[in-house]
């Protein structure tokens, strides 16, 4: 599952990977979400593999023809275009979501390899936690302010709904807890 959660005796840690730190205390609640990979670097290299294997076996009968070179470039960018588009679904991969809580401040920092590292906070008494239909099931968002933010877009419409009960029900112990 594409969730971490980072949670030792009630509160989380503060591990070494994390990327918001608002203040001394650690976080009452910190969850890290990052995109599923349902194709692992080992099982990227044997696809690759097998797939020329197949593609070479067609090849074997042309071999000292005039028809192989003709062949040869389609089977060749087949091979390229493979390789480009899952190595650049393996780079939109790298995309990483930390939800923190601390008692007067959530913060959301979001890391991708296109657009870099965009931060988002606010008071978690005044954090509304929403789903909508569109553009995904169950697409979820926080607001805070002005601001409306999404949280776990890459997650499946069930994840979305058990991290938006997971989060609400931190939300009202936090709120319980101050008063």
């Amino acid at each position: 599952m594409p969730i971490k959660h980072i949670d030792l005796a009630g509160r989380a840690s503060d591990y070494p990977e994390a990327l918001s730190h608002y203040s001394d205390e650690p976080p009452l609640y910190r969850v890290v979400l990052w995109p599923h990979r349902s194709l692992s670097r080992q099982g990227f290299v044997w696809f690759i593999a097998v797939t020329c294997g197949f593609l070479a076996l067609p090849v074997l009968a042309l071999v000292g023809t005039a028809a192989l070179w003709g062949l040869l470039p389609f089977l060749v960018l087949t091979i390229w275009a493979m390789w480009f588009f899952l190595m650049r679904s393996y780079r939109d991969g790298y995309l990483v979501e930390e939800l923190s809580l601390w008692p007067d401040h959530l913060e959301l920092i979001r890391t991708s390899p296109k657009d870099g590292r965009k931060e988002w906070g606010a008071n978690p008494y005044w954090v509304e936690i929403a789903t909508h239909d569109k553009p995904v099931e169950n697409y979820l968002t926080l607001r805070g302010g002005p601001r409306e933010v999404e949280l776990g877009a890459f997650l499946s419409a069930d994840e979305r709904l058990e991290l938006k009960e997971e989060l609400e029900m931190k939300l009202r112990f936090l709120a319980t807890e101050t008063h």
